[in-house]
Formats: C-alpha cells, sequence, structure tokens
C-alpha cells in the first residue's frame, strides 16, 4: 500500500529521530548531532551520527530515516514499523481507499509537472527575452553560480508557458493542480499566474520542488507573488531555502530566519548558508517546528523599526508556548533601513556577522518587549511591567523552563532598580594580588557588607564551577540569573560557550579553553585567596556531591525564591521518575535550603533571607 507523503511527512515531523534511537543506542551530544556505537554492528569507536531527519554509520554505511531504523533494529516490514510508530504518535494510518490513490497519483503528478516548469523558466532567463530579468539579478550582486544553485528563472509572456508544456503532453487541468495556472469563474477561461517575473523555486526540505514565487520588475504589484496552496505546497508549513540551509547547518552554520527570497540568497552568496525565509506570511508555529527540527536555537532577524518590533511580539508571543529546554530562539535586530540583503552588499559579510553576533536570549528579548510596551518609569508602571513578566513566564508550556524564566526574568528587574551610588557592589581591584587555592588550615573569615558578599559569593559560585563544570548542567540557568560585575560577566560567557560544545564538561578541558582564550588574569581573580579563602566545596579534590551542594548553599543567599523554585522542580522530578541523577539532585538542594532555613552561615557575611 502506498502511504500518502503528507501522512509519512507528519509521522516524521512527530517522532524525533534521536528519542527512537536513544532506547537502543547511548547517544551523545556531537556538535549539532548525536552520535554513538552503531547497533548494527560492533564496534568501539562511535561512528554512528543521527541527524535531525536521518542516520549514517560512517563504520558500515547504514543509513534512513525514523521509519527505516525501526525496521532494520526490529526486522519488521514498512507497514510495520509504520503501525508502531503512528500508534506513539498518536496517528491514524489512513486506510487504502481508491480516492486516497488517486490523491497520490495527482499529487506525484504535481511534482513532474513543476519540474518540468523549472526547466522551462531557467532555459528561459537565459534566452534574450530573460535578459531584463537577468541583469536585475546580476545588478543585485548575485554570481552567475549563485543564480545556477538557486534554480532562478523568468516568466515570459502569457502563454508561453502553457504552449510549450502542451508539447510536452502536460494539459490545462495538470497546470492548474500545480498552481501554475488559474480558471476566472465567470468565464471559464484560464490563464498563467506568473508572467514578465523573475522566478524562484521553492523546495522542501527534501528538496522536492513544489512551488514557485515571483518578482515582478518595474511597476506593478504585488511586487511578489507566492503559488497558490496545492497538494504539496502549504505556505504555512514551508519555508523558503530550508534544502539548503539543513545542509548548513549540519557543515557547522547558524540557522537564521530572514524575511525574503532576496534575504536568502544573498546572505548565502556572503557565506551564511543556513538561511531560510517565510512564504510571504508571519511566521507560523508549523515553521517553528520545522525549524527546530533542523536547529535548536535558530536566530530571527527583525528590521530595527516598529514594524520590525511588532513581528518579533508576535513570533514571541507563537513561541513561549512552545518553548523547551531543547528548543529555543534567538532574535537579531539589523540597523534601520537596512535588510540583510541591503546589509551584505554594503558592509560585507562582517556587518551581518556583528548583528547576529548581539542576537539576544528570548528570555532578554522578551524583557525588553514589556518594558517598551509598558515602561518603568514610576512605581505604577514597575509594578504593571513585574506583574506581566510573571504572567509571561507563565505562557511558557514546560514548568521547569518557565520557572526559570521567571526567576531570570525577575532577578533582572530587581537588578535595574535605581539604587545609590554608595549601595553599588564592588568593582574588580585589577591590584589584586594573583594567587592560587590556598591548601592547609582554615584562617577566619573576614564578614563583608552586604553589597560586597554579593560579589563574593558570585566570585565562589564561579570558582566551583571553574573546578567542577559537570555542574553547569543543573546550575547554569540559575548561575546567569546572578547579578555580577562586567569582568565575571565576560568569564561567565566564555564558560557557557565551552560548555555548549565540549563533549565533555571537565575542569582541566575548560581551564585550556579559557587560557587560550584569554582568560587566565580573569580565572586567577576568581581562584585567588583574597578578599577571602574559597570554601572546601570550591576545591578540586571536592566530592561532587560536596561542590553540588554547597554550590547551592552559597546560591541560595543569593536568591532563596529560585533556590526554592529549584527544590520543588526537583522533588516532582523525582517522584515521577526516581533516579540516581533525580535523587542526587534532590539531596543536593534540599541540604542547602535546610541549611538557609536553620540560618546555617556561608562564612560570607550576613544575609536578609
Amino acid at each position: 500500500m502506498a502511504l500518502p507523503a503528507s501522512f509519512l511527512d507528519e509521522l516524521r515531523t512527530r517522532t524525533p529521530l534521536s528519542a527512537v534511537i536513544g532506547r537502543r543506542v547511548k547517544l551523545a551530544r556531537s556538535g549539532k548531532q548525536w552520535k554513538g556505537c552503531c547497533p548494527f554492528h560492533g564496534e568501539k569507536t562511535p561512528s554512528f551520527y543521527v541527524y535531525d531527519d536521518g542516520y549514517h554509520c560512517f563504520g558500515c554505511g547504514a543509513h534512513g530515516d525514523v521509519i527505516t531504523f525501526v525496521m532494520q533494529s526490529q526486522g519488521l516490514a514498512f507497514m510495520e514499523a509504520v503501525g508502531q510508530l503512528a500508534a506513539e504518535a498518536g496517528l491514524e494510518v489512513p486506510k487504502p481507499t481508491p480516492e486516497a490513490a488517486e490523491a497520490e497519483r495527482r499529487r506525484l503528478d504535481v511534482v513532474g509537472v513543476l519540474e518540468a516548469v523549472q526547466v522551462h523558466y531557467q532555459r528561459r532567463l537565459g534566452l534574450p527575452e530573460g535578459r531584463v530579468g537577468r541583469d536585475y539579478l546580476l545588478g543585485r550582486g548575485l554570481t552567475e553560480e549563485t543564480i545556477i544553485r538557486f534554480g532562478l528563472g523568468w516568466a515570459g509572456e502569457r502563454g508561453a508557458l502553457t504552449a510549450e508544456l502542451s508539447r510536452q503532453g502536460v494539459d490545462s487541468e495538470q497546470l492548474i493542480d500545480a498552481g501554475l495556472l488559474r480558471r476566472d469563474e465567470e468565464t471559464g477561461r484560464t490563464f498563467e499566474l506568473f508572467s514578465q517575473r523573475v522566478m524562484f523555486p521553492i523546495l522542501d526540505r527534501r528538496g522536492t520542488i513544489i512551488s514557485f514565487g515571483g518578482r515582478i520588475l518595474g511597476a506593478g504589484q504585488p511586487k511578489y507573488v507566492n503559488g497558490p496552496e496545492t497538494a504539496v505546497f502549504s505556505k504555512r508549513r514551508n519555508l523558503y531555502g530550508l534544502n539548503l540551509a539543513r545542509d548548513g547547518v549540519r557543515n557547522g552554520g547558524t540557522l537564521i530566519v530572514v524575511e525574503g527570497y532576496m534575504d536568502v540568497i544573498a546572505t548565502a552568496q556572503a557565506g551564511f548558508t543556513a538561511a531560510v525565509a517565510p512564504l510571504g506570511t508571519a511566521l507560523t508555529g508549523e515553521q517553528l517546528e520545522e525549524l527546530w527540527r533542523v536547529s535548536p536555537t535558530p536566530v530571527l532577524c527583525f528590521d530595527g523599526d516598529g514594524a520590525g518590533a511588532r513581528a518579533a511580539s508576535r513570533v514571541m508571543e507563537l513561541a513561549l508556548p512552545m518553548l523547551t529546554p531543547a528548543r529555543s530562539l534567538r532574535f537579531a535586530t539589523l540597523p534601520a533601513g537596512d535588510d540583510p540583503d541591503s546589509l551584505v552588499r554594503k558592509g560585507g559579510p562582517t556587518a551581518f556577522q556583528a548583528v547576529l553576533d548581539a542576537a539576544q536570549s528570548p528570555s532578554d528579548a522578551l524583557y525588553d518587549m514589556v518594558r517598551g510596551e509598558i515602561g518603568d518609569a514610576t512605581p505604577e508602571k514597575r509594578a504593571a511591567f513585574r506583574t506581566r513578566l510573571i504572567e509571561t513566564a507563565g505562557r511558557i508550556g514546560d514548568k521547569a523552563l518557565g520557572a526559570e524564566y521567571r526567576g531570570a526574568l525577575l532577578d533582572r528587574f530587581f537588578a535595574s532598580r535605581p539604587r545609590p551610588a554608595k549601595n553599588r557592589g564592588q568593582q574588580w581591584d585589577k591590584r589584586r594580588p594573583q594567587l592560587g587555592v590556598t591548601s592547609g588550615p582554615r584562617i577566619p573569615r573576614p564578614v563583608l557588607h552586604q553589597d560586597n558578599a554579593t560579589a563574593e559569593r558570585a566570585r565562589i559560585l564561579t570558582a566551583i564551577l571553574l573546578r567542577h563544570p559537570f555542574l553547569l548542567n543543573d546550575v547554569a540557568q540559575a548561575y546567569n540569573a546572578l547579578p555580577v560585575d562586567p569582568p565575571l560577566i565576560r568569564l561567565r560567557d566564555a564558560i557557557e560557550h565551552w560548555a555548549e560544545s565540549a563533549e565533555t564538561l571537565d575542569s582541566a578541558g575548560l581551564m585550556d579553553h579559557l587560557t587560550k582564550s584569554g582568560f587566565e588574569h580573569d580565572v586567577q581573580h576568581v581562584l585567588a585567596a583574597a578578599p577571602m579563602p574559597l570554601p572546601a566545596c570550591a576545591s578540586s579534590d571536592a566530592m561532587p556531591a560536596e561542590a553540588e551542594s554547597g554550590w547551592w548553599h552559597i546560591f541560595g543567599f543569593l536568591n532563596v525564591e529560585l533556590l526554592r523554585e529549584e527544590v520543588a522542580l526537583a522533588e516532582a522530578d523525582a517522584a515521577r521518575n526516581l533516579t540516581p541523577e533525580t535523587w542526587r539532585r534532590q539531596k543536593a538542594l534540599v541540604e542547602a535550603l535546610a541549611k538557609i532555613r536553620s540560618g546555617e552561615p556561608d562564612g560570607v557575611g550576613a544575609a536578609d533571607v
């Protein structure tokens, strides 16, 4: 039985490949994909890689998609594998009917027609009649190689397409099904949708052509026209350039969402090979799902004007319920008056890379959006601002992540409260002696004033992570919420960036990375014995449980509310799934909170908890 392609696409979308394979293979992150030992041949060194939509073993050559994996690993037939996956995904396998068979035949027929149309448009671009379109593309800075790579073409006078394809046996009804021809409801006459336009073929994520978009030259509206919905094309589900962007991400590129065709093409030519664009509509939930299948953290580019701010806000509202610890976004703002195409042409790749480097995390972007909407100039506005931040964080579907957002947003809110200069935390003293961690008998700790104690606790927490970076898996969100001085912010960012790509979170690897990155002086400051000796939990000799419990104890003096939330989440996780990992985390957090409640000091200074 031939199943509809739309059903198989939906099945693959709802069935994360890494999760299915992870039941049988121990997988570890390797850049933007996963790797492990191949289940199909004995090996000790991992050569089995899992991508967003397929797997490949570089040892034995096994490869395929999620359906193929279930077939190969369990010895199932195709329909048996589909039935098993469909049951897990909550889908019903379509019944074989004459209507379904006819729909699939017509779908395949549409793809064949579109392929013939693309050949027609590409050939026309090279003829004298297509010279105006070719001059336009070259004038926009595109190279011949780029024009060929994206399959650009030219739609000439109306009637030329119908006449040429009729000679190939393609009739009007087939062109209507493919979205190239329209019928006037009143007269019954047909006319071609595209004429005198530069043509952009639209491909799905596998590289199959599914529609076209066309840009008119000179006067005329609309400037851009996309093909209508067909058996193979849905504007809400597809993204322009996704097939090439997938390859770009696999090769180390950043997935970028821009506005239009020319933005995708111009940025790709400039070296940003993982750019995509919606198809004439605002970004949809289906398109966000497609983006996350390719990359866990795509970057969305918006214009630096009011329209761009409104568009970013709409995407944020759409994305919040869909965010998880494994699916996030970043928001990049373009200079006023520029789009990616114009920015690359004026400033080159460096200018566009600077925009990407400055992209905000969702929490930072969300904070700025709400502040821009409500303001914070008066007590009344600040009260409304705080309420909205809490309400917005509550819209996140993943409750653990929502709690993290709530903590991060409120920490920034309270940190933004104006304070007299005399109450600001101490700045780093560049004359501080560069000393390492001391050993031997502990000396009495001096009691610091409140703001100095805050800075010292942040230093100690950083020292613990330098010695025990495995804790970053559990404390990264809380650590990023700490109010710290600029030098420590730079070091914290460097630690975070290292952890995102490191295969093993070990102290030696982290120290080596920081030294090579120019942070040796900052590390020495953190690990120095002044102004106070580091506690035992920050020693490289500390046991993992001691380091973890000590970290949360000290953190609790800085943000006891967030510590309570962490305890509640850990207890809930342990109740749902008691594993050595969830038990260890719960134990460390409960111990830390108990010390706070009992008034056990951390040795740094007094705190109002």
